[in-house]
């Protein structure tokens, strides 16, 4: 599964290798790093994280570099107004550290370069042009693809045979729209009917998962953002009071108690280029990961005996 300080660590030294001075070298102003998350202080490690990939490459807080962040807790609507905050305070480069801040900061500033730490169909989005050629001021990585989402539901159907019926948690959007699009697609390959219930509040769990029970749902996953993954643990119990296997690509899932994790393992591009030192021109804006992790937490006797022996923290490509 992502380690949360790699994941973070690895972006930073990129970016950093990237946009900011050498660490060491002389300068009249430390270089400020707005990060705007949509996520509250308490619920996100981000920053601590930043901190110590920064200190792996020699930046000292305060001296070579000042961190200015900017959390929605959890509303979306008020990313515009912080962005635009940033934006006026004229920091040097802006993170965005979860999916739905990448289209927000975007347009926000054109000149700014934007590092996306946590991107959500970017290309859709209008967040770049393309993975090819992005173009504009934004560099990043991308882990939430089609190929991923139709992924999930194949590994879904390889813990479950027989099974005809999943359940999809989805918290209505576009950008939802577009991986439940993708998750449709491997499932009429494989003859597996989707029933997409939508969940808008975590208060609103406990009634989905009852509509999928009525829906004779054989199994539960979600689509992907922060609603799922600061409620893994509540997903995580009402899948097993009502026996439904659950899939999840959030971190931490199998830590709640999720059945089963299916997720990238990001960055490994960008590490292995902030080592030799990196150009702005030569960081992709939105890079896929190279491998994905897929574990289990407690292989039930019912599984296929197939996936029980081999499926355990496996890195697949």
């Amino acid at each position: 599964m992502i380690d949360r300080s790699d994941y973070f660590s690895l972006i930073v030294g990129a970016l950093l290798a990237a946009f900011l001075p050498v660490a060491g070298a002389q300068q009249p102003k430390p270089p400020k790093v707005g990060v705007l998350s949509l996520d509250s202080p308490h619920s996100s490690s981000c920053l601590d994280e930043i901190r110590i990939g920064l200190a792996e490459l020699g930046y000292v807080e305060g001296r070579t570099y000042v961190i200015e962040p900017r959390w929605a807790e959890d509303r979306a609507d008020r990313l515009p107004s912080l962005a635009a905050e940033l934006v006026q305070m004229k920091v040097d480069l802006i993170v965005s550290a979860s999916g739905p801040a990448a289209a927000i900061v975007k347009e926000a500033t054109s000149t700014i370069p934007i590092v996306l730490a946590s991107s959500f169909y970017p290309v859709e989005s209008a967040v770049i042009a393309s993975l090819v050629r992005p173009g504009g001021n934004v560099t990043g990585v991308t882990h939430v693809t089609p190929e991923l989402m139709a992924k999930r539901v194949q590994l879904l159907k390889e813990v479950i045979p027989k099974a005809t019926r999943f359940a999809v948690l989805r918290q209505p959007g576009r950008l939802q729209d577009l991986v439940v699009k993708d998750m449709e697609a491997a499932a009429r390959e494989l003859g597996v009917q989707l029933q997409v219930i939508d969940v808008r509040s975590a208060e609103e769990f406990p009634a989905a998962f009852d509509a999928a029970i009525a829906a004779r749902a054989q199994a539960v996953m979600s689509t992907q953002g922060p609603l799922f993954w600061h409620n893994n643990a509540r997903i995580a119990q009402l899948a097993l009071k009502h026996r439904l296997p659950s899939l999840s690509g959030e971190p931490g899932a199998i830590e709640a108690g999720a059945l089963l994790f299916y997720g990238p393992k990001v960055f490994e591009g960008c590490r292995r280029r902030s080592s030799r030192g990196l150009s702005r021109a030569s960081c992709p804006s939105s890079s896929r990961p190279r491998s994905y992790w897929r574990s289990i937490s407690r292989p039930p006797r019912h599984l296929d005996s197939r996936f029980r022996n081999r499926c355990f923290c496996a890195p697949t490509s």
